[in-house]
Parts: structure tokens; C-alpha cells; sequence
């Protein structure tokens, strides 16, 4: 019995803090928004792409915001994994979207992850996440930073609203990650229109300053 009060107590707690699982195998074509996900190359290339030795990350680049993903998302939580019965994009497809997404590595992942539970076969998610990377503006002003920057995430979000004349504070969320620039992710509807985010994708960035790591 004290162990299944436990239980309940620990599932009680992450509710109230807000935690939201996905759900892994979640049905195909069944979710209520997207999530377009703008990473900062340049901190992500610190963090973890330069060790792998990431096309992405080499000299010859100068990405800045890259397409992540654009994620089937619930209200609350989001589908992953799912099964699909569309063939599995082939490696032409996905060193196609190199050129937004910085690697053909990052293609599949996103495929295998997330568009699977889009409904979509792979031209069609591929070709939607195109259409959704070209639709947002993206800060050239970031681009022009020549030395690590300390700045607020608000100001981020800010220059994504100021730039993009339909998009509001609400739907728009920065994230970091060990003390940098993360993200910047969009929330759109299935017709790629922009929409407020979920209450587990609203939620800022919660330190008062980033670094803002220069292109190479």
C-alpha cells in the first residue's frame, strides 16, 4: 500500500510541475499542432557537433539557425516513434535537406523521430518542413555577431516577432542549454499558420542572459 501511495504522490508531483512525457508509438496523422525547430548551429557545434566531427560544424559552413525539426505535437506532450506504413526516405532525400538541416544525418533522425507520427510519407514531410523552415524570417542580425554575446532571451524573441508580422510572443519560445542559445521554436498549425504554443512548449528560457556563440 505505501508503495503505491508513493507512486501516486511521484505522479502528482511532475503533473503539478508540469512535466510532459511523449508518447512513444504514438498513432500516425493523429496530433493538433507542429513545432518548427530553429537550432543554433554555432552552440550546438560547441556542445556536441565539433566532438562528432558533424559536416555541419565544418569551417567551410556558416549555418546559423538550422531546421531541427518540425514536430507533431499534442496540446500536451508530443507523439514520437510511431509506426508508419510509408518506405523510409532513401539517402538522396535526406542529403537533400542538408542544406537546411546541416547534416543528412539529421534528416533521417528527425524522420524516424517525428515525421512518422506526421502521417505524411517522406517527400510530403520533407517537402512541409521546407515550406515551413522558408515561411519564418530568421534574425540576420544574430548572424553579424562577431564575438560570444551575453543576451536576454526576451531580445531573441523579440527580433523572431519584430521580423515576422504574424507572429506573436506566444507563439514563439527560445530555449537554452548550458548557458547558450538553444533554439528558437515556432509553433504553426497544420496549415503551417502560426498559433500559440502548448503549455509545455510556451515556456521560455528562464535565465536572464544567454551566450550567443558567433558563426565561424
Amino acid at each position: 500500500m505505501n508503495r503505491l501511495i508513493k507512486s501516486f504522490s511521484t505522479f502528482v508531483f511532475l503533473i503539478l510541475w508540469g512535466f510532459n512525457p511523449a508518447f512513444a508509438g504514438g498513432k500516425a496523422g493523429e496530433f493538433d499542432y507542429y513545432v518548427l525547430a530553429l537550432s543554433w548551429s554555432p552552440s550546438w557545434c560547441a556542445r556536441e557537433g565539433d566532438r562528432r566531427g558533424s559536416p555541419q560544424c565544418e569551417p567551410s559552413e556558416d549555418f546559423g539557425f538550422v531546421l531541427h525539426g518540425l514536430w507533431p505535437q499534442y496540446e500536451n506532450g508530443w507523439p514520437s516513434d510511431c509506426r508508419s506504413s510509408f518506405a523510409d526516405p532513401s539517402r538522396g532525400q535526406t542529403s537533400a535537406m542538408a542544406d537546411i538541416m546541416g547534416s543528412s544525418g539529421s534528416a533521417w533522425h528527425q524522420w524516424k523521430k517525428h515525421g512518422r507520427c506526421s502521417g505524411l510519407n517522406s517527400f510530403e514531410y520533407y517537402d512541409l518542413m521546407r515550406e515551413a523552415y522558408g515561411l519564418v524570417n530568421r534574425p540576420d542580425v544574430l548572424r553579424q555577431i562577431t564575438r560570444v554575446m551575453d543576451v536576454a532571451p526576451l531580445v531573441v524573441e523579440d527580433a523572431f516577432v519584430e521580423i515576422n508580422a504574424e507572429l506573436d510572443p506566444d507563439e514563439v519560445t527560445i530555449t537554452c542549454k548550458s548557458g547558450q542559445l538553444q533554439e528558437a521554436r515556432i509553433c504553426m498549425t497544420k496549415d503551417l499558420e502560426f498559433r500559440r504554443c502548448g503549455r509545455d512548449v510556451i515556456r521560455d528560457c528562464g535565465a536572464k542572459s544567454v551566450e550567443i556563440l558567433p558563426i565561424q
